[in-house]
């Protein structure tokens, strides 16, 4: 039986996965956005027994093309240091389709960075690696799938596309388990209230992200054969 490593970098994109498979054909790890743990928690799956893994989340925009919701079942994984590595077609092949079930999927290239994109400059900067995306997961799983030749698949979903800039309260350190810590992002926004609109902006924008996630795992898609 396969058994299926998920990486995540927020602890409310694991929650999407309980009661699908978690503890059994699906095992979960999720890093807290620090790329260090990351490849700590990456190896972790991998001790535990998955025979494939998965990078799944939230993403950043870098194509234009893509809008918030958008979901991103990359082809290939763009690294820090620009080469590429390719994820399983015959995998992403079996979870795109079961992923147009309910929602059209993007491919092309994913690009793994170690710190959040924030400005569209630095967003700008990134897309020309050729990539669609970027989040701060998918680059662990790279590497891992490849030193430890087992098949992998990026599932992303577009939370704040090219053309967005993020407020700087996005920024914001999460908690360990990969929490938002509400209390310091409170704080900062009363010391830049004039950052609310973006704010409100990037949550709707998250929670449409977050339902096309919440839309594939419901599909069966990250436990397509």
């Amino acid at each position: 039986m396969r058994i299926v490593g998920v990486l995540t970098g927020l602890d409310a994109e694991a929650r999407l996965l309980r009661g699908h498979g978690e503890g059994g054909a699906l095992i979960v790890a999720c890093t807290g956005a620090n790329p260090r743990r990351a490849r700590e928690e990456v190896g972790r799956l991998l001790s535990q027994g998955a025979t494939a893994l998965v990078s799944f989340g939230l993403a950043g925009g870098l194509s234009p093309a893509l809008r918030a919701g958008d979901l991103v079942l990359a082809e290939r994984v763009v690294l820090p240091e620009g080469r590429s590595v390719a994820t399983d077609a015959a995998w992403r092949q079996a979870v795109l389709a079961r992923a147009e079930l309910f929602r059209e999927a993007s491919g092309g290239a994913v690009a793994g960075v170690d710190r959040l994109l924030v400005t569209t400059e630095e967003k700008r900067l990134a897309a020309a690696s050729g990539a669609v995306a970027a989040d701060m997961e998918s680059h662990a799983v790279a590497l891992a799938a490849q030193e430890a030749d087992v098949p992998f698949v990026v599932l992303r979903a577009v939370s704040d596309p090219a053309g967005q800039a993020l407020p700087s309260v996005a920024r914001v350190a999460l908690k360990p388990g990969g929490r938002v810590d509400t209390g310091a992002v409170a704080m900062a926004l009363v010391r830049r209230p004039s950052e609310w609109p973006a704010v409100l902006r990037l949550a709707l924008d998250t929670r449409a992200a977050m339902a096309t996630l919440r839309g594939a795992v419901g599909a069966g898609a990250l436990l397509a054969a």
